[in-house]
């Protein structure tokens, strides 16, 4: 079994699926002969043609406007968003047409795409290359929002977001493509959407992420358990339809939950699932919830490494949760 990274299991999986599937299309700003920006799409322009690999111009509700043309007439397009802080000319594209098309057609239109994009900081890209904008999209019927952590669900979650009905946003933390490295399986296979990860035991907190941040809190929940306190560590992967058997089971156990995101605090995923947790096991919480996030700022530059909730950050907070 080869070791990839996140890069190398993505483009994997888009080289396994075009090979499969004749009707899909990648499509995006240098996607072809440059292969992407961070290379995900590396080799696949020589493999495919330039009529299935497909440079586009430098606007993104033009990319998303034409794969939704291209959904509606039986394609697979898998437009990629070169930053995900470059989607917002985009988003009534994704908002008004992509998410509704099959409810408004009653089925009969289900506006079948990927829409790929790196997110998150931690390569010193400033305020307008390092926002995690899940939040938005996740607040909106119609779509369905993945994110995954490493090498191995990368490839499955990305194949099960291309076999899946409805249109997907698939957001690839762009910190973690080349540094995290692991086992992938040669040929399909799948990572079910809607399946959280428990990635660590323990008893006493649950720690409820996803993406980069996984890594954050695996570092913070060795750094607790040296303090006599067991964590519960959830990968979250599909962030909607979320997977709430595993999260609401792990809490029933711990009866303590710290969330940990990039984005920025207000309104943001980790506000939905305390209140979820608050809704389903109000009475199994021996402690108050704690969110460790970005902050309500712009994403900054020099002070990157102190905006994202990095370990030295979420360790206070599960050990003042475990003491509560």
């Amino acid at each position: 079994m080869p070791e990839m990274n996140m890069v190398q299991a993505i483009n994997d999986a888009l080289r396994l699926a075009m090979q499969e599937n004749d009707k899909i299309v990648l499509m995006g700003e240098d996607v072809g002969k440059v292969g992407g920006v961070f290379r995900v799409t590396a080799g696949l322009f020589d493999e495919f043609g330039d009529d299935r690999v497909i440079d586009t111009p430098l606007s993104e509700g033009g990319i998303i406007g034409t794969a939704a043309g291209m959904a509606l007439y039986g394609m697979l397009p898998i437009p990629e968003i070169q930053f995900s802080d470059f989607i917002w000319p985009a988003y009534d594209q994704i908002v008004s047409e992509v998410a509704k098309y099959r409810y408004r057609s009653g089925g009969e239109y289900p506006c079948k795409m990927v829409i790929r994009t790196p997110v998150g900081g931690g390569i010193r890209g400033g305020h307008y290359h390092s926002q995690h904008p899940e939040a938005q999209f996740i607040h909106v019927a119609g779509l369905k929002v993945v994110c995954p952590a490493n090498p191995y669900d990368a490839k499955g979650l990305l194949l099960a977001s291309i076999a899946d009905p409805d249109p997907v946003l698939f957001f690839e933390p762009k910190r973690i493509y080349r540094a995290a490295k692991g086992d992938v399986p040669e040929g399909r296979y799948t990572v079910p959407l809607e399946s959280a990860s428990v990635v660590r035991q323990g008893d006493a907190v649950t720690i409820i992420t996803y993406g980069a941040m996984l890594y954050e809190c695996l570092d913070a929940a060795e750094k607790a358990a040296a303090e006599g306190v067991e964590c519960d560590v959830i990968d979250l992967r599909t962030l909607w339809p979320l997977d709430v058997t595993t999260v609401v089971e792990s809490v029933k156990k711990t009866g303590r939950v710290v969330v940990v995101h990039e984005a920025p605090k207000t309104c943001g995923f980790g506000s939905e699932l305390v209140s979820l947790i608050c809704e389903k096991v109000f009475y199994h919480l021996e402690a108050p919830p704690r969110r460790v996030t970005g902050f309500d700022t712009p994403f900054p530059y020099t002070l990157e490494m102190e905006y994202l909730p990095l370990s030295h950050r979420i360790v206070p907070a599960v050990l003042e949760t475990a003491r509560a």
